[in-house]
């Protein structure tokens, strides 16, 4: 079995539902993806991290942050920068909060000091529905300085949120579509 199989299995396992919910982007959904379920679990983590250290790879010259949304994004960036730490190529994570920070810095963006000003940086996320929760941690990074190179995903839902951020010049990729994981489950 491959890493990228093992990780949809995981993703099968742990992360899909087939019930009743209400998305972040306020839509009604009869089947859900708790990502964490999967990026939280050890296994998960390091394939994870190893899956979306070589999505890195594929964007145009270096890539020097990779983060995202809390709380998403956290167990990914982490993941993704230890991985390229053990690879001999460290990339440094950072979070975007959903707020400042109310007291010392009023900082959107944790690990801050991990980037130089114009850095290139990848914002990554758990699940892409509509695509406002990650445009919105594009609009954050851009307004910290960073150079935003594209977003990575662990699961695009299909939902509009590819096409929401094409339409907004901001590359999407995703390690895995919602018909490839209902696909075999």
């Amino acid at each position: 079995m491959t890493e990228r199989e093992e990780l949809m299995q995981l993703i099968r396992e742990l992360s899909y539902e087939e019930r009743e919910v209400t998305l972040a982007s306020g839509r009604k959904s009869n089947f859900y993806f708790d990502g964490k379920q999967t990026t939280l679990n050890a296994r998960g983590a390091v394939l994870t991290g190893r899956l979306f250290y070589e999505e890195l790879k594929k964007f145009d010259g270096p890539v020097e942050g990779v983060g995202g949304p809390t709380m998403g994004a956290d167990p990914i960036a982490t993941a993704t920068a230890m991985v390229s730490s053990l690879a001999g190529d460290p990339i440094p994570a950072f979070i975007i909060r959903k707020e400042p920070k109310k007291h010392g810095t009023g900082q959107w963006v944790e690990g801050r000091k991990n980037l130089r000003q114009g850095a290139r940086v990848v914002i990554v996320e758990d699940v892409v529905t509509t695509g406002g929760s990650s445009l919105k941690a594009v609009e954050k990074a851009r307004e910290e300085g960073l150079e935003v190179l594209g977003v990575i995903v662990l699961v695009d839902r299909e939902e509009g949120g590819r096409e929401t951020m094409e339409a907004q010049g901001v590359a999407l990729r995703a390690i895995f579509t919602k018909s490839e994981v209902v696909a075999g489950g």
